[in-house]
C-alpha cells in the first residue's frame, strides 16, 4: 500500500506559479510511476504530467511546456511546478501512484486526496 498527501495548491492570479508536492509513504516510490491529474467542477478527470521511476516524463496536451514533473525517490516525493498559470488551471489536482518502471497516463492504482488550485484572472 502506498499512501499519498499533496499539499502546495491556493489561490494565484493569472500568470502566476505553484508548486504542488506530493509525499508517499508505505511502501517506497522506487519502482512506481508517478502522475499528476486534475479535475474541475463539473468535468471529467484530466491528466496532467507523469514522470516514471528512473526520470521520464510526458505531459497532457493544455499544460505542456507551462508544468514541470519532478521526483526524488529517497525523499518519496513528487514535484508539479506549474507556470504560467490560466483560469482554466483551476481544479483540484490529484497525485497518483502506479507500481511498475513504464510511463502511464492511465490507470493508476493509488491516489491522494487532492489540494485545490484556483486561478484568478
Amino acid at each position: 500500500q502506498v499512501q499519498l498527501v499533496e499539499s502546495g495548491g491556493g489561490l494565484v492570479q493569472a500568470g502566476g506559479s505553484l508548486r504542488l508536492s506530493c509525499a508517499a509513504s508505505g511502501r517506497t516510490l522506487t519502482i512506481y510511476g508517478m502522475g499528476w491529474f486534475r479535475q474541475a467542477p463539473g468535468k471529467e478527470r484530466e491528466f496532467v504530467a507523469a514522470v516514471s521511476w528512473s526520470g521520464s516524463t510526458v505531459y497532457g496536451e493544455s499544460v505542456k511546456g507551462r508544468v514541470t514533473i519532478s521526483r526524488d525517490n529517497a525523499k518519496n516525493t513528487v514535484w508539479l511546478q506549474m507556470n504560467s498559470l490560466k483560469p482554466e488551471d483551476t481544479a483540484v489536482y490529484y497525485c497518483a501512484a502506479k507500481p511498475g518502471f513504464g510511463l502511464s497516463e492511465e490507470k493508476y492504482d493509488y491516489w491522494g486526496q487532492g489540494t485545490q488550485v484556483t486561478v484568478s484572472s
